[in-house]
């Protein structure tokens, strides 16, 4: 339900593109790892992945939205993973991770674990990463889908009155948000090359994305005649 939501409200909020290096999308049992920049980000990827036909993916995110009316029983019912940060209980979020894999799902994790805390709208590459992305990509063998996505924070960022005016203006200035999905590729080494391996992986796919969605001029356009000299 709430892939089939982000695909309906976010063309009304942005116009989206999404490309991939491989023309399928994450295949059963594969670890998606996105950078995350802003609150409505994970609508962004959640209708970038139903396009690449992925309409049920199970996404890690932080418990407290578990607690918010509504959204919390369509999370809970829809099998996605709540992550305790600093808790006793953090680990189970890759357990259960583990056993979506097993049974054919697609796992979206965000591996930064939380949103930049700078103000302006502007995309940059991610920041570090936490170790569970290696540590459950190492432990179930599972490939990595690196996807990069811009344009979110253009919707919302910045203080709180500022993301609730950009919510609610979008639908008026539609900005360009674009996703790409690099190729599946497998962490190797410690959980530390491996971490250092996805970041790379998830950074070229956000560079790859930031380039597609700036206006470019086309080969074939018609060049215009040299202005003739203004008569003496």
């Amino acid at each position: 339900m709430l892939s089939d939501f982000a695909r309906r409200v976010l063309p009304l909020l942005g116009h989206l593109q999404v490309t991939g290096d491989v023309p399928d999308g994450p295949g059963p049992g594969s670890i998606v790892a996105a950078n995350h920049s802003s609150l409505i980000d994970p609508g962004v990827v959640l209708a970038a992945l139903a396009r690449r036909g992925v309409h049920d993916p199970v996404v890690l995110a932080a418990a407290g939205l578990w607690r918010i009316p509504l959204l919390g029983g369509r999370l809970r019912a829809e099998g996605h993973i709540p992550v305790h940060r600093g808790d006793r209980r953090a680990s189970d979020a890759l357990d259960l991770a583990a056993e979506a894999l097993a049974e054919g799902r697609v796992v979206v994790v965000y591996p930064e674990g939380r949103l930049p805390r700078r103000l302006d709208s502007g995309d940059r590459d991610p920041e570090p990463f936490r170790t569970g992305l290696a540590r459950l990509a190492l432990a179930t063998g599972a490939p990595v889908v690196p996807l990069g996505q811009t344009g979110a924070r253009r919707i919302t960022s910045g203080s709180r009155a500022k993301q609730l005016a950009g919510l609610a203006t979008s639908p008026l200035r539609r900005p360009d948000l674009h996703v790409h999905l690099g190729a599946p590729i497998h962490l190797t080494g410690t959980p530390a090359e491996a971490t250092a391996q996805a970041h790379a992986a998830v950074a070229r796919a956000r560079s790859t994305a930031a380039g597609a969605a700036e206006p470019t001029v086309s080969e074939d356009a018609v060049e215009l005649p040299e202005r003739a000299p203004a008569p003496r």
